[in-house]
């Protein structure tokens, strides 16, 4: 059987069947907080809704990937693979979709995105994911620069709120410990290579589908990738200047959001509060469904509002605009995808 259709198998009886509960799940859960607030109160604060915002919301998801493929395509491009951006942002868009929809899969999607772009371009796996890694780690930057932007603002204040405290320290052990983890395994890559293939041996002197060999050939390429993407510091600066601009229209769909229920929540609010609330989503349900709508309300009655019901509102127009038009616009583009597969 082929890549693509052992894929398809895992896809169809494996993923879908948890990406259904996970959806019921979350759905559910969504539906007792709303309970629990008070559901005539969210409603009141819903039905005064600004649409012009609301669409304002969902053009700014838009370019914030528009910008993220491009950013992709630069570092693509560093390993010598040219595909045209009309093509590329469809690919881009429909790993979005995927990744919005499996559980847990911002936690770990890389090599499932770099699957889908070596099956619909030209490119190698080792070199999809070496780009996809490379353009993930680099949009990392503006996600510790806003959170800490955000987070000295907060701190300038007499206490920070007991609410976010958790996520302050999580916001700043990734900022350390990820590009510290990241400069290790690329300083000692021989002893990681080495460490990866004594993992191995065991699983495959009892499989024949996986070989010693197999795995060090796989790793040696994913390597000499890694290195031709360092060897351009330029393409990687502009890379990074397609994710800080990424990550503007990543944030603005929350000020949107507030200004379509007539609060005014601060920018400096904004760029903490959404990078915060994205490390509190990572619940085992699609897209952090349910996990990411509570932890922006408890960041927002923490910050800036005073009503949960409100709060509660806010982020339902919030995940409309940047989870739910996401989902619509990549799961077209992945049917794009599909078909001209």
């Amino acid at each position: 059987m082929s890549d693509g259709r052992q894929f398809v198998e895992f896809a169809t009886r494996e993923t879908l069947a948890k990406t259904g509960v996970g959806f019921l799940v979350a759905i559910a859960f969504l539906y007792l907080v709303t309970v629990g607030l008070g559901v005539e109160e969210v409603s009141q604060a819903l039905a005064g809704a600004e649409y012009e915002w609301v669409v304002l919301g969902c053009l700014s998801t838009a370019l914030c990937l528009a910008s993220w493929g491009k950013a992709w395509q630069v570092v693509l491009a560093v390993v010598g693979i040219d595909v045209p951006y009309r093509k590329l942002v469809v690919t881009y868009f429909a790993a979005t979709f995927a990744n919005y929809v499996t559980p847990l899969g911002q936690a770990g999607g890389e090599p499932f995105i770099a699957y889908v772009l070596s099956r619909d371009t030209d490119a190698s796996y080792e070199d999809s994911l070496a780009s996809v890694v490379t353009a993930d780690l680099l949009n990392l930057l503006p996600f510790f620069s806003f959170a800490a932007v955000g987070l000295g603002v907060l701190l300038t204040r007499p206490s920070l709120p007991a609410a976010t405290r958790p996520l302050a320290f999580g916001l700043f052990g990734m900022a350390v410990g990820i590009p510290v983890v990241t400069g290790a395994g690329w300083f000692w890559r021989e002893q990681v290579r080495s460490g990866l293939l004594r993992l191995v041996a065991p699983v495959a002197r009892r499989t024949d589908r996986v070989s010693v060999d197999g795995v060090a050939d796989r790793i040696d390429d994913l390597y000499a990738a890694f290195g031709r993407v360092a060897q351009d510091p330029g393409a990687l600066v502009k890379a990074v200047g397609f994710a800080y601009v990424g990550w503007v229209f990543f944030a603005f769909p929350l000020y949107c959001a507030g200004q379509a229920l007539g609060v005014d929540i601060s920018p400096l609010t904004v760029l903490f509060v959404v990078p915060a609330s994205t490390l509190a989503g990572m619940v085992p349900t699609p897209g952090g469904l349910g996990g990411v709508e509570a932890a922006l309300v408890a960041l927002l009655v923490a910050v800036a509002i005073e009503s949960a019901a409100v709060a509660l509102a806010i982020a339902l127009v919030y995940r409309v605009v940047s989870y739910w038009f996401a989902l619509g616009v990549g799961g077209t583009a992945a049917l794009t995808v599909v078909k001209r597969a």
